[in-house]
């Protein structure tokens, strides 16, 4: 049997006891080190003390990799009790030596105010580059992988250093998923998933996330997927269109809120001819009437497909094909309105301003009421033009409204999904195009219990999760070998 050590935070003995108890149970563990911040009463337990500063920073995971005297090393990163499945370790040990993996994972089970419920994972390929994938908190590595990992580091990462040992680790060995439910954690945040998604971009996050592009960057420039600040130029001159600019709104049985978003678009003031383009995918509920009742604004085209294999994604691009879409598409969702009247001349001013093939505003988030709710102005303040589209690759979304020069758009297309064929768009015009970025306040991103992710199941989040996954792989791989034409 191959032997690892145990490296598990402590706060104090009660605290630690319990999961201690636990892996003293298996003849596989060799030695069990406590990772502390504060030592209080936990010498009293009577095995060794690692003194960290945090249990993410890279000076941890240094200390960890000079403890690692066995062939494989077992993390654990939370504080709660940890219960192990029925020779589960031997499991991980026996999977890691015939995947010949750097790191490994596994499905769980998560106690969540004393209810058990399944944690099914994802696989972590190759464009998994986001900080916040779901590993779980139970982390097999490959000791040799791990000590690698360490020495080719380069600098030192206050916040990223297990982000950065895990793109580390992948550029060594596979990381590889357990599709079995290994162990039993507590989990103590229970909000919805629509609460949870905006944290990367919560202002006092603002240390960290920089952190974590440095880290995403340095692995980029290992494996060859970095881009330098090269852009292609656009010349606008070369196009002429009826309209400067069309609103593209997307609809499917949103009665309740479609109404406030066309008032908050037919209010623009502009000094270019707009007009707004409604793609209405066959509402029941009595939005398509609702819609109809401004037929007589000549500014409203209400589009209603022939075909009903639509999602998201189709009706933006019948909406961008549409004979009357003006040179630059600009998004609102159905469920969302405008800021005030100056959001469309803010946005079109942009492109000519930045000379970008697209631009990315800035939004506040509210409840149906408008009122401001956490975390408030959304501006993606991390964007810079030498490195956003490099760090695009990292974080789960780019910003809102989009807006997009009509002629690339039409040559790029938007995938036809209802869940990240926005992001999808950004990355690919990243690829050679500048995006340009609105910080006034120009949207209003309207959070209430109808929005289709405010409380999504596991299930679910595992599926958008995969498929954006997937959307960094293909253009991770379509930048290297732009980077190998070069």
């Amino acid at each position: 049997m191959k032997k690892l050590n145990c490296f598990i935070p402590a706060i104090n003995a009660e605290q630690v006891a319990p999961t201690i108890h636990e892996l003293k149970a298996f003849s596989c563990v060799e030695q069990i080190y406590l990772l502390v911040m504060d030592e209080n009463d936990v010498l009293s337990l009577g095995y060794p003390i690692i003194k960290i500063n945090s249990l993410t920073s890279s000076q941890t995971i240094s200390q960890i990799a000079h403890h690692c005297d066995t062939e494989y090393a077992l993390l654990y990163t939370k504080h709660s009790t940890l219960n192990i499945g029925y020779f589960a370790l031997e499991r991980l040990l026996g999977l890691a030596d015939d995947s010949k993996a750097g790191m490994l994972y596994a499905d769980h089970y998560q106690l969540i105010e004393g209810n058990r419920r399944a944690m099914p994972l994802i696989a972590c390929q190759e464009g998994s580059l986001r900080d916040d994938f779901n590993f779980g908190s139970l982390l097999l590595y490959r000791s040799s992988a791990l000590k690698s990992a360490v020495a080719q580091t380069q600098g030192d990462y206050p916040f990223a250093g297990l982000y950065n040992l895990r793109l580390a680790v992948s550029r060594i060995a596979p990381i590889v998923h357990i599709n079995e439910y290994l162990y039993t954690e507590v989990e103590t945040d229970t909000r919805k998933s629509g609460q949870k998604i905006f944290d990367y971009v919560d202002p006092k996050n603002r240390a960290v996330q920089i952190d974590m592009e440095k880290a995403c960057t340095e692995h980029l420039k290992a494996v060859g997927g970095y881009l330098e600040p090269n852009f292609t130029p656009i010349k606008f001159q070369e196009t002429t269109f009826e309209y400067e600019a069309s609103v593209i709104i997307p609809v499917f049985n949103r009665i309740k809120t479609i109404e406030h978003a066309i008032k908050s678009v037919l209010i623009q003031q502009t000094d270019f001819p707009f007009n707004l383009i409604i793609v209405d995918n066959h509402s029941t509920d009595g939005t398509t009437e609702l819609i109809a009742k401004y037929k007589t604004d000549p500014r409203l085209i209400h589009v209603i497909p022939d075909r009903h294999d639509l999602g998201i994604g189709g009706c933006w691009n019948m909406g961008v094909h549409h004979p009357k879409c003006g040179k630059f598409a600009i998004q609102l969702d159905s469920d969302d309105v405008y800021a005030d009247e100056t959001t469309l001349t803010k946005m079109v001013t942009a492109f000519y301003e930045q000379n970008c093939a697209m631009v990315v505003g800035t939004y506040r988030m509210t409840n149906f009421e408008m009122e401001t709710i956490p975390p408030g102005i959304i501006d993606h303040a991390e964007w810079t033009p030498d490195n956003g589209r490099n760090n695009a690759l990292r974080i789960n979304g780019l910003g809102a409204p989009r807006a997009f020069y009509t002629p690339m758009l039409r040559e790029i297309k938007l995938p036809n999904t209802s869940y990240g064929e926005d992001y999808a768009l950004g990355l690919r015009f990243s690829r050679h195009y500048q995006i340009g970025r609105v910080y006034e306040v120009v949207y209003c991103c309207r959070r209430w219990d109808g929005n289709s992710d405010s409380a999504l199941d596991i299930v679910k989040q595992n599926a958008h999760n995969l498929y954006k996954d997937r959307i960094r792989t293909w253009e991770l791989q379509a930048r290297k070998q732009l980077n190998n034409t070069m």
